[in-house]
């Protein structure tokens, strides 16, 4: 008896968005319900989402015999297909692997070759915002500071609550998120800056490179020594940092004090305002936005990876101008912040209408996120917990985010996703939307199923930190454990455990360790069983610091020597 082929949701709204590329097509409908999908099956699919005639004959060769409606194929046919998906897990240049896999996917499924592979792989916009609460956007409840394009982004995907950082702050932040992976996989115990990131295992951006993506990077960089900035280590591509403003005798002597004292500091040198290629001066985070959407204008028609890394809203954000600043309803000890992400907001609506221009928008992933939690020090919050950079490093909020995904068509809009995630998810969720294998040394795991669903698991039971870098600031010494709402941290080894119910308890005010002793020996050994599978302290290289990890001036930067050395906008 035959059981009924059943496609998932998902998968067929991917399919229909893009009609996928063919391997990943292939898998995914196979993956559905274990078994390869019938000719029916597809007949049926094109006919309800109007696909046009879709050949799909299977030719019947003399070693191929039908059964019912599932076609068998020669045992040879079966190896040759497990041998190349093998090719795929451990060759780092599988773009003629991975063809050889379409056309026979193709060929099985009596789909022409005539379609383009490259051309369907879906787009990835990765925004990390520096420093941004988990409550300074409305989608999170925060209303004194207007966020509508970011509202809007969350309306047309997932709001995810519990999204975490679990290498803070910035440097180590990041280079977990680049590489996929717990940054304790490689030595990286606390800020550690300088520390390389590994070159025995792909970056994001050199895995998706190696794949015929497109990748660019706009922004702060901040990851492995200064001889590994991005087109050193997988991007394609670098906006270049446009000269910064540099404020004149007269105009430093009428700022107000506390902003003059960090412009002197800088040597003059403004942190937020850059000279365009015109020689005006604008806004950096503005400028950052143009540059996102002249990235999309030159590459609409070729998959692309853009990861905007901005500076904002990194303190200070003194020189946040009115422009910004009256168009928020914060009191004046975050006035200045709200500016910055307003401006922040700005440039995600830049994108947005940029992506629609294109008819991008249901092609193209946004996942929108920040390094590690608010700057208490410039008003941010991150209500309803507390904690954050700077002050109460040890508490929630310095490590809990704001994160978006929104693709229409793919991602339900307007859900809200409560389990456990971190940022280096990311790595995985992305190779997998690109039909790609998971690299064996990712930590994350893809995470659409979950927010689309189909899987209504926890992606991570637990997660782990260990912050606890000798020479690092004591400040952010960190050993903790998230299982289901409980959270249970100390600040160092000798320290007692203590425990939280988030749930009941988002300001950790109660420590109900001594209650729960179960509960605490369960979280400590499984955090020991984890710390056991890590490498030791890495050592900072001492290396000489030579060409800008990001070249200086207006345009984009180039890693390959096919293409022009430099472009000028």
């Amino acid at each position: 008896m035959n059981v009924p082929y059943k496609v998932r949701p998902c998968v067929e709204a991917q399919v229909e968005m893009y009609t996928w590329n063919a391997a990943s097509a292939y898998s995914a409908l196979r993956a559905s319900c274990g078994k390869t999908p019938s000719v029916r099956v597809f007949r049926r699919l094109a006919a309800k989402h109007d696909w046009g005639q879709v050949p799909l004959k299977v030719a019947k060769g003399p070693d191929q015999k039908r059964s019912g409606h599932k076609v068998t194929q020669p045992e040879t046919e079966t190896t040759r297909i497990k041998a190349l998906k093998e090719d795929e897990m451990t060759n780092q240049s599988m773009s003629s692997t991975l063809a050889s896999v379409a056309l026979l996917a193709l060929s099985y499924l009596g789909i022409p070759a005539a379609i383009s592979i490259a051309s369907q792989k879906p787009n990835v916009v990765l925004i990390y915002i520096d420093d941004l609460g988990y409550g300074d956007l409305g989608c999170y409840g925060c209303e004194d500071i207007p966020t509508p394009n970011i509202d809007r982004l969350a309306a047309e995907g997932v709001r995810c609550t519990a999204s975490y950082i679990t290498n803070p702050p910035c440097c180590p932040s990041r280079c977990a998120l680049m590489m996929g992976q717990y940054g304790q996989r490689f030595g990286k115990y606390g800020m550690s800056r300088g520390l390389p990131i590994p070159k025995d295992r792909p970056t994001l951006a050199k895995f998706l490179s190696d794949h015929g993506y497109v990748s660019g990077h706009i922004g702060k960089w901040d990851i492995g020594t200064k001889r590994q900035g991005p087109l050193k280590v997988g991007f394609t591509e670098v906006a270049k940092t446009p000269p910064k403003k540099t404020y004149s005798k007269e105009e430093l002597a009428g700022a107000p004090e506390a902003l003059r004292k960090q412009i002197s500091s800088k040597g003059s040198k403004s942190k937020y305002f850059c000279v365009n290629e015109e020689g005006k001066t604008v806004w950096l985070t503005d400028y950052d936005g143009d540059s996102m959407c002249d990235f999309i204008d030159r590459h609409k028609a070729e998959p692309f990876f853009l990861y905007w890394s901005p500076e904002a809203v990194h303190s200070f954000s003194t020189e946040a101008p009115k422009r910004l600043t009256n168009r928020t309803t914060a009191a004046p000890g975050r006035r200045k912040l709200a500016g910055a992400i307003v401006s922040v907001d700005d440039q995600v609506g830049k994108l947005v209408a940029t992506l629609h221009k294109h008819k991008l928008r249901k092609k193209t992933l946004v996942i929108f996120t920040s390094d590690n939690g608010a700057n208490g020090g410039e008003g941010g919050t991150s209500t309803p917990y507390t904690g954050g950079k700077g002050r109460g490093t040890q508490k929630e909020g310095w490590v809990r985010v704001p994160t978006i995904f929104s693709m229409p068509g793919l991602i339900p809009e307007g859900k809200q996703y409560d389990s456990l995630m971190a940022n280096f998810d990311f790595y995985s969720t992305i190779t997998s939307l690109a039909g790609l294998p998971i690299p064996n040394h990712c930590d994350g795991v893809d995470l659409i199923p979950y927010l689309t669903g189909e899987r209504t698991d926890d992606a991570h039971e637990y997660l782990f930190w260990l912050n606890n870098e000798p020479g690092d600031a004591v400040r952010r010494h960190l050993i903790a454990v998230r299982w289901r709402d409980w959270r249970l941290y100390r600040k160092y080894e000798k320290d007692p455990w203590q425990l939280f119910d988030l749930k009941s308890d988002s300001r950790e005010e109660h420590d109900i360790a001594p209650m729960h002793p179960d509960i605490v020996r369960q979280m400590a050994a499984k955090h020991t069983a984890w710390s056991e599978t890590l490498v030791p302290l890495g050592k900072i290289p001492s290396i000489r610091a030579g060409e800008p990890v990001i070249p200086t001036g207006h345009g984009w930067e180039f890693a390959s020597v096919k293409k022009p050395r430099h472009i000028e906008k």
